[in-house]
């Protein structure tokens, strides 16, 4: 089916230095919104950022049913505008509606939308070496009735907002053994909104300690490491790049696929595989030099400074010559241009 999108566009308000503020906070002037009703997507429409009105009632507000993505657009060497992977984005998408039983949304008005939103705000995309575009897709549950059924009705939103460095600092995580993230047979590979709120709780426990986030491990054993997290997590040790293979407990991360991709280009040395912290601490314990981060949309990169396993601290290679610094240049490159796309992932406005 077709869709058309209407525009309403607003006078633009002057982009002013939104580099100080925390992630998230600012909009762009316009969002995209389209309303699910009686089995078809209606009423597209890109309109002046807005507050939305819902029932008390609607079925996102009690039964959990709300799926979201994220991704980033990025201004080119040549001036023009990125937005990067918008297919293995829309496919885990996709794949998280299906999850939550939600109606899924055709790739053409997923690729229009935010092709339209972020031309209409493209000079919200920051221009500096570390700032990008975060597109924000969602989709929530809008019927209003109290009772535990699927709806019958949604809304499928795009908003967007400046970003600069997730983390300022390389994180202090600890091994989390107690709480689980996600189990197999559950949501772990959907980026439903419960899976992030169920992690509030044991992430606050760590702050309280000292540190910035856990590193999950899994719900059997409590031994093997899954997610950091908003992240995956990934250790560079003899040489080798390892990340935690893909399983129903941790999500395919769009920026751990793009890392894996160029990691293999570059001859590196790469498995996904279980990791233990079992391992990590015989490796910290030989000496060896362990790189240790976190890869997101978000966070692109993030460097772990410290893993705490237990009682004990241990303190991972955060120099400037580290392989993670390299591989996120190498992504940057490819982002902005510098680099040929040879994997046809960047969408061009």
């Amino acid at each position: 089916m077709e869709h058309t999108i209407s525009i309403t566009s607003q006078a633009e308000r002057k982009v002013t230095d939104t580099k100080s503020l925390p992630f998230g906070k600012i909009p762009t002037e316009h969002m995209f919104i389209a309303e699910y009703k009686n089995g078809q997507w209606q009423n597209a429409q890109v309109v002046p950022f807005h507050d939305l009105t819902l029932s008390p009632l609607a079925l996102c507000l009690h039964y959990g049913q709300t799926v979201f993505e994220g991704m980033k657009a990025f201004v080119m060497e040549d001036g023009r505008i990125n937005i990067f992977r918008m297919d293995k984005h829309y496919d885990r998408f996709t794949k998280s509606l299906f999850r939550m039983c939600m109606p899924a949304v055709p790739q053409k008005l997923f690729n229009d939308a935010i092709h339209k939103l972020v031309k209409l705000d493209a000079d919200w995309v920051p221009r500096e070496d570390d700032g990008s575009l975060y597109i924000r897709t969602f989709m929530i549950a809008t019927e209003d009735r109290i009772g535990v059924k699927i709806s019958d009705e949604y809304l499928f939103m795009v908003v967007c907002s400046p970003a600069f460095q997730y983390y300022a600092q390389p994180l202090r995580v600890k091994i989390e053994t107690n709480f689980v993230r996600a189990a197999e047979g559950g949501t772990g590979t959907a980026k439903c909104g419960g899976n992030y709120g169920g992690a509030f709780y044991p992430t606050q426990l760590a702050r309280e300690a000292g540190y910035d986030q856990v590193l999950w491990t899994d719900s059997i054993h409590n031994e093997f490491i899954e997610e950091s997290g908003t992240m995956n997590a990934m250790f560079f040790i003899d040489n080798t790049l390892i990340t935690p293979m893909l399983s129903g407990t941790i999500l395919d991360g769009v920026t751990r696929d793009s890392l894996l991709a160029i990691a293999r280009e570059k001859g590196m040395n790469v498995e996904e595989r279980q990791i233990s912290y079992e391992e990590l601490i015989r490796a910290f314990e030989a000496g060896k030099r362990v790189e240790a981060f976190g890869a997101g949309t978000a966070a692109v990169v993030a460097p772990i400074e410290v893993i705490a396993i237990g009682h004990k601290e241990y303190k991972c290679y955060i120099e400037p010559d580290a392989m993670m610094y390299q591989l996120q240049k190498d992504l940057l490159n490819i982002r902005t241009g510098l680099a040929p796309d040879t994997h046809k992932w960047n969408f061009i406005i």
